[in-house]
């Protein structure tokens, strides 16, 4: 199928220093309206979770930034990182250790609502131009059962998310009650904040 809209010239190699497959779709689908492709380097850094933190939002981005130099000193191009907390009762969920921390944050959501933090940083290595940003979203969790619970990190789906699941196409996704804000920024990668940032260095429209 032929592109409906003009195909962008743009010389430098955008790269995306995640190995999120859901930050992969979201990615691809957005330039591929313009033609534009890239390639997935992932940071290689240690996830940390700190206990003093006091501005969840920009430590989501400053884990995004941490990312992006990373990825900047092996590779040249224009990247781009993201990443994604889950924050409840003043507490960060990051990606489950193993089975039982993941029954552990499901049992935490279960009923109650949690905030969703992810943190965007698209940087230039040759100009040192970046765009820093994040997104929140509220998400309200219906009671889960122990069966539910145990059935889906049984599965293994939620060892690679943020919190312990995952709110697209699986059964997380039945968990979800409710959201208030940006449904892409619980998937991992605001699209609009995204958008915007990449605009500021590619001329896209």
């Amino acid at each position: 199928m032929k592109n409906r809209y003009p195909i962008l010239k743009y010389s430098k190699r955008i790269i995306l220093a995640s190995s999120s497959p859901r930050r992969k779709l979201l990615l691809n689908a957005l330039l591929k309206n313009f033609g534009l492709k890239f390639d997935v380097i992932p940071a290689n850094i240690v996830e940390y979770i700190s206990e003093n933190v006091k501005n969840y939002g920009n430590f989501a981005a400053n884990l995004a930034q941490l990312k992006a130099l990373e990825v900047s000193i092996r590779k040249n191009g224009l990247i781009i990182a993201a990443d994604t907390i889950v924050v409840i009762n003043n507490i960060i969920l990051g990606k489950p250790k193993n089975k039982i921390d993941a029954i552990r944050m499901l049992n935490f959501l279960s009923g109650n609502v949690h905030k969703v933090y992810t943190g965007i940083f698209i940087f230039d290595p040759v100009t040192e131009k970046y765009f820093k940003t994040y997104e929140k979203t509220l998400v309200k969790f219906r009671n889960l059962s122990r069966a539910e619970i145990n059935f889906y990190v049984n599965s293994g789906s939620p060892m690679d998310k943020a919190g312990g699941y995952g709110i697209q196409d699986d059964f997380g996704s039945t968990f979800v009650e409710k959201i208030n804000g940006d449904y892409f920024n619980v998937v991992g990668l605001p699209v609009f904040k995204l958008y915007n940032g990449l605009s500021k260095f590619i001329k896209l429209i």
